[in-house]
């Protein structure tokens, strides 16, 4: 049987700490509220899956959280940047046996467990499968095979994340497929997209 383990990583929920662009404009309350209620679709729309999963902290591990140790194996994040803490996170978790990884963040308030499930199903046919996000960056990204070409030298954070990752896929000939666009919460103008969750 096929092995497939999901990767979630998040910020360790700290006033003043995350949301950052977006308490620029609404304050840091609103923001960490807004952070809270993001991690907490996320962990609704994944406790379920019939797939290993696994919480990566940007900080420190907490045991006692919104991600119930039941359903969820928690590690730390390693490594300098963005690129450097998902390509150990998914070198570690090849390294378990697993078959397929997938990664989300947990920005997107219009992500579903359906989706989450449809990347693992497509990785079958597919060397990559990605989840672009509406501000040129991606909510998802899986592999069937570890390709740390696809996240180095990416301007993280920029609105060519996603653009430069297919680059990088075409020149090293992985075929991918593209799941529907999505919209992250990264700024004021996106809390519109907030009303489509519901907890």
């Amino acid at each position: 049987m096929t092995k497939e383990a999901l990767l979630i990583f998040t910020k360790n929920p700290v006033p003043g700490k995350v949301k950052t662009r977006l308490a620029a404009t609404v304050g840091n309350v609103v923001a960490f509220s807004v952070y809270k209620q993001l991690v907490k679709h996320t962990s609704v729309i994944t406790s379920g899956l019939p797939v290993d999963k696994f919480v990566f902290y940007s900080d420190e591990v907490v045991q006692e959280d919104v991600w119930n140790k039941k359903h969820y194996l928690k590690q730390l994040q390693q490594g300098n940047n963005l690129g450097e803490r998902m390509n150990n996170a998914f070198v570690s978790t090849f390294k378990k046996g697993v078959n397929k990884v997938v990664v989300i963040g947990t920005d997107c308030p219009g992500l579903d467990a359906v989706i989450i499930m449809n990347a693992f199903t497509y990785l079958d046919k597919y060397n990559v499968v990605i989840g672009p996000a509406a501000d040129g960056g991606y909510y998802l990204l899986g592999m069937k095979q570890h390709h740390p070409q696809l996240f180095e030298n990416i301007p993280w954070s920029t609105d060519i994340v996603f653009e430069e990752t297919i680059s990088k896929c075409v020149a090293s000939q992985l075929d991918y497929w593209l799941l529907p666009v999505l919209n992250d919460i990264d700024k004021e103008k996106d809390l519109v997209h907030l009303k489509n969750v519901s907890l």
